[in-house]
């Protein structure tokens, strides 16, 4: 077998036996490059609503009847958890899948409600290698056959269009972009 026949398999085979791979980690990786944006987790989506009706009370004053009233107001009973004080005018109730922050002076809370995001959070789960175990040793595979699918891309081309031509040329680019990134960010 020709080393180019040779090496056209390898591209096509990898690129079929990685295409699940391929869409799981790009699509999480530009979930994950967003994440950073307020107001938007990749792998939950969260809900706030304010809560009318609630009388202001000190910190010293409230008991099981004050955070009752409170989950009966909001509807949220049947999903209580516990409840804190993060400072001396702020109460913290939280729920199955939420919480609800009381501002104690002004009787202001805001039920926030979260789920997990379909789709997203699984892909975020293996992108962070959240499996471990043999889920490292497939990652890696996938890995290093990134690098055989980009070596082998390199010569799927022949002549002027190829890496000795135009293909040169678009690779040289590639390259670059992430060299003048890391020089803007890292060096500057």
């Amino acid at each position: 077998m020709k080393w180019r026949k040779w090496n056209r398999w390898v591209h096509r085979e990898l690129g079929y036996v990685f295409f699940g791979m391929t869409i799981i980690y790009g699509v999480s990786g530009i979930a994950l490059n967003h994440s950073v944006t307020k107001h938007w987790n990749p792998s939950f989506v969260s809900r706030s609503e304010f809560i009318n009706n609630i009388d202001p009370a000190l910190k010293a004053d409230i008991g099981k009847e004050y955070i009752v009233e409170i989950l009966d107001i909001s509807g949220e009973k049947e999903n209580y958890k516990q409840y804190y004080f993060p400072n001396d005018s702020s109460l913290m109730i939280y729920l199955k899948n939420g919480h609800i922050k009381v501002d104690l002076n002004t009787g202001s809370a805001y039920l926030t409600k979260i789920r997990n995001r379909r789709v997203f959070r699984e892909f975020n789960f293996l992108h962070y290698n959240k499996p471990k175990k043999l889920w490292t040793w497939f990652s890696d595979l996938y890995g290093f056959s990134l690098v055989l699918l980009a070596i082998s891309g390199l010569f799927m081309v022949r002549g002027k269009k190829g890496i000795t031509g135009q293909g040169a040329v678009l690779a040289i680019i590639g390259v670059l972009i992430p060299l003048i990134f890391l020089i803007i960010y890292v060096w500057f």
